[in-house]
C-alpha cells in the first residue's frame, strides 16, 4: 500500500471520529470565530451537493460517493470569509467561520451606482432570465412544527337539567384539556412538477410523526365519557338545537345517532371481518390523504415563493407597495451582494432584508416578517387573528444556469376566540307531551393559539422532460412512522436538516 492510500485511509477513520457519526457521514457546527455563537443557514458544499445548518448551527451530510484525497468541504455564509479545505484538514466537531467586513463604498462592480429602488425594478425585470418554471425532480426534506396553547378555556353554566351536566363535571373536563401540545412531522421524498400546484407529483420515500400520544388519548377518553352521558339521557328520536347568540343551528337525529353507535358484537363473525375489512380500507385511504397533503402543502409552498407571480409575499412583484434602502454591500462565497432592507407602504404588510446577486439581479436570501395581523376576522364573538408570519428563503444557482429554492422556513402564528353564549336544547319527536327534554346554557370564553413552522430543504433538483414526467405513478403506500421520542437512527442514510434541541428532547409521556 503507498503512501497515498494510508493517507486516505487514515482520513477516513479520522473523519468519522472528528464528525461525531458513522463512516457514511459527516456531522459538525459552525459557529463564528469571535462571538462563538452558533451560525445557522450556513451553506456547507461537497460534490456539488449541499445542505444548510439548522437554528443551532449543526449539520449533518450524508456521503453516498467514495472520499478521495482532494475532496474539499466549502462552507460560506452571508458575511463571512468562505471556508474551504479537505476534509482531513477538519480537525474538531467545530467548524469556525471568520466574519467579512464589507463597506458599501465597495460597491465597484458595475458601471453605475444604482439605488435601491433601481435595484429592485431589475430584480423584477430578471425574473424569467434568472427563474424557471421547467418541470425538475427535486429530492427534499420537509418538516412541520406544531405548536397548540390554550391561553383561556372557561365554560360557566347558567342551567343543566342533566345532573351530571354540572359546573364540578365541566370544569374537571377542561382541567383535563391539555394547556399545551407539540406536534412534528417530517418527510424525505421526491417532487415532480414545477411551481404550478396542478402539475406536481410526489415520491414519498419515508415519513415520522412524533408527538404525546397521551393527549390524544385525553380527547379520545373525553369523547367516550360525553357519549355514554347522551346514551344515558337522550331519548331515542331526540334531536338538538344548538343556539349560540344570534345564531340557531339543528342537529338531526341521523347525526345524534353517529355518537350513539353500538359497539360491534365480536361474537358475530360476519360483523368483525367486516369491520376489520372497513378499517383496512380506512387505513389505505389515510395512507392516500397523507401523501396527497403532503403533496398539496409542498405545491403550496412553492407557489408561494416571492419570485412567483401571484404570491403573498409581494415584496418583488409588487414593489410599489414598499420602500427600499440600500444598507451595504457583502460576499456570499464569492457573489458580490447588494443588502436592501424593505418597509411597508400603506396597506403591505411585511418588513425585511434582501440579498441580491450584483452581477445578475437575482434575489439570493430574503428574512422577512409581518408588522401587522396579516388576517382578521371578529364578529359577534367569534375572532381569527394571524397575527404571526415570517420567514428565510434562500436561493442557489443550478448547474443550468438558473437559480432554485434551496432552503425555505415559514412559521405562521393563528389566534383562534370564542367569546358567546350557548345553549343546546333537546328535543323529541316521539316523546307524547312537551317537546322539550333537556337543556344546557352557558356562556363560552375560549382562546386557542396555533403556531406552525415548516422548515424545506432542496437536496438536488434535476430538469426532467414531460413525458418522464407523466409516467411517474405516485407511490401513497408510505405513512408517517409514530415515535414517542427522537430516535436519530430513523433517518440514517437519508439526507435531512438536522433537529433543534426541542426536537431533540421531545419526550412522550405516553408509554408506548
Amino acid at each position: 500500500m503507498n503512501i497515498n492510500k494510508l493517507l486516505i485511509a487514515f482520513s477516513t477513520i479520522l473523519i468519522a471520529n472528528i464528525f461525531i457519526v458513522d463512516a457514511q457521514s459527516l456531522s459538525a457546527y459552525v459557529i463564528d470565530s469571535i462571538s462563538q455563537q452558533p451560525i445557522p443557514y450556513a451553506t456547507v458544499q461537497f460534490k456539488e451537493k449541499g445542505v444548510i445548518t439548522n437554528e443551532d448551527g449543526n449539520f449533518n451530510f450524508i456521503l453516498n460517493e467514495t472520499i478521495t484525497e482532494s475532496d474539499s468541504l466549502i462552507i460560506s455564509s452571508m458575511g463571512y470569509e468562505t471556508l474551504s479545505k479537505p476534509i482531513s484538514e477538519f480537525t474538531a466537531n467545530r467548524i469556525l467561520l471568520t466574519p467579512k467586513a464589507i463597506e458599501l463604498r465597495e460597491v465597484i462592480v458595475s458601471n453605475k451606482n444604482y439605488t435601491a429602488k433601481e435595484i429592485m425594478e431589475l430584480v423584477e425585470d430578471n425574473l424569467e432570465k434568472n427563474y424557471r418554471n421547467d418541470l425538475t425532480k427535486k429530492r427534499l426534506f420537509h418538516r412541520v412544527s406544531n405548536f397548540d396553547r390554550w391561553t383561556k378555556s372557561d365554560f360557566k353554566v347558567k342551567k343543566s337539567s342533566i345532573d351530571v351536566l354540572n359546573q364540578l363535571f365541566l370544569d374537571s373536563i377542561i382541567a383535563t384539556v391539555p394547556k399545551n401540545n407539540s406536534f412534528y412531522s417530517e418527510i424525505v421524498g421526491d417532487l415532480y412538477g414545477n411551481y404550478t400546484t396542478e402539475l406536481q407529483k410526489l415520491d414519498l420515500l419515508k415519513a415520522s410523526k412524533l408527538f404525546d400520544k397521551s393527549k390524544q388519548l385525553d380527547a379520545e377518553k373525553l369523547e367516550e365519557r360525553f357519549n355514554e352521558i347522551l346514551k344515558d339521557n337522550v331519548k331515542p328520536g331526540s334531536y338538538f338545537k344548538i343556539k349560540s347568540g344570534l345564531f340557531g343551528t339543528k342537529i338531526d337525529a341521523e347525526e345524534i345517532s353517529e355518537l350513539l353507535e353500538e359497539e360491534i358484537d365480536s361474537t358475530n363473525i360476519v360483523v368483525v371481518n367486516e369491520e376489520l375489512e372497513k378499517k383496512k380500507k380506512d387505513k389505505e385511504e389515510q395512507q392516500k390523504n397523507y401523501a396527497n397533503w403532503k403533496r398539496n402543502n409542498l405545491g403550496e409552498l412553492f407557489h408561494g415563493l416571492p419570485t412567483q407571480e401571484d404570491s403573498d409575499l409581494n415584496f418583488i412583484t409588487k414593489s410599489r407597495k414598499y420602500d427600499f434602502s440600500l444598507k451595504e454591500f457583502t460576499f456570499l462565497g464569492n457573489d458580490p451582494v447588494y443588502v436592501i432592507s424593505f418597509n411597508p407602504i400603506g396597506s403591505a404588510d411585511f418588513e425585511g432584508t434582501m440579498y441580491i446577486n450584483a452581477d445578475d439581479f437575482a434575489l439570493l436570501q430574503v428574512d422577512y416578517t409581518n408588522v401587522k395581523p396579516v388576517k382578521k376576522f371578529n364578529l359577534l364573538g367569534i375572532s381569527a387573528n394571524k397575527y404571526l408570519s415570517k420567514g428565510k428563503i434562500i436561493y442557489t444557482k443550478g448547474a443550468n444556469g438558473y437559480y432554485g429554492l434551496r432552503y425555505y422556513e415559514s412559521e405562521i402564528g393563528v389566534r383562534f376566540g370564542i367569546r358567546r353564549p350557548l345553549k343546546i336544547i333537546e328535543k323529541n319527536k316521539i316523546v307524547k307531551g312537551r317537546n322539550k327534554q333537556n337543556e344546557l346554557s352557558g356562556d363560552m370564553d375560549f382562546v386557542f393559539i396555533n403556531v406552525e413552522k415548516n422548515e424545506m430543504i432542496v437536496f438536488e433538483s434535476e430538469n426532467i422532460s414531460q413525458a418522464t414526467f407523466d409516467a411517474f405513478i405516485e407511490n401513497n403506500a408510505i405513512s408517517p412512522t409514530y415515535m414517542p421520542k427522537y430516535d436519530p437512527e430513523f433517518w440514517k442514510g437519508y439526507a435531512i436538516m438536522e433537529p433543534n434541541t426541542a426536537i431533540k428532547e421531545f419526550t412522550s409521556t405516553s408509554s408506548e
